[in-house]
């Protein structure tokens, strides 16, 4: 289960910084084309350094690109994930219809050990399992509900 909300460091494991790199994710999320059949998602990874190492967001490139994949795919060669986290605007999927690979295994495969959303995943098009999938794998997850509303606003087509 992800940890839930908190205000600073501490046994919950949120940081300071987290609050501003979600809500550059769910910033992104807004520039997504707009889409019937998917959420609009944004996703941004962050060093151990606490710079950003990448973004991307859903659609980006093709109509099957989900935020995770797009801002994993802008990492460049060598990237030292070690200590990064990634931040993204909706629970990173854990089931996907338009690929092979769910995000939650993408983030797992490339090393990062810390994820945080601000949204859980409605049951709209799949079951939301992504938390659960990362944490099962030794990803520590971390949701900021504060943020919610945020990553719902460029989804509110699909929310009715």
């Amino acid at each position: 289960m992800p940890e839930r909300d908190a205000a600073a460091a501490g046994p919950s494991g949120v940081q300071p910084s987290d609050v501003h790199w979600l809500a550059l994710a769910c910033d992104l999320a807004v520039r997504c084309p707009p889409s019937g059949t998917a959420f609009s998602v944004g996703a941004v990874i962050v060093g151990a350094d606490g710079r950003e190492l990448a973004r991307g967001f859903s659609r980006e490139r093709d109509p099957r690109d989900h935020a995770e994949e797009s801002a994993l795919g802008r990492l460049g060669a060598g990237a030292d994930l070690a200590g990064a986290t990634i931040y993204t605007s909706l629970e990173p999927c854990g089931r996907r219809l338009s690929r092979p690979r769910c995000c939650a295994e993408l983030i797992v495969a490339a090393g990062l050990r810390r994820a945080v959303f601000a949204w859980r995943e409605p049951a709209l098009f799949v079951e939301g399992t992504g938390a659960e999938l990362l944490a099962a794998h030794g990803v520590r997850t971390i949701e900021l509900a504060e943020l919610a509303g945020r990553a719902r606003e460029p989804n509110a087509h699909l929310l009715g």
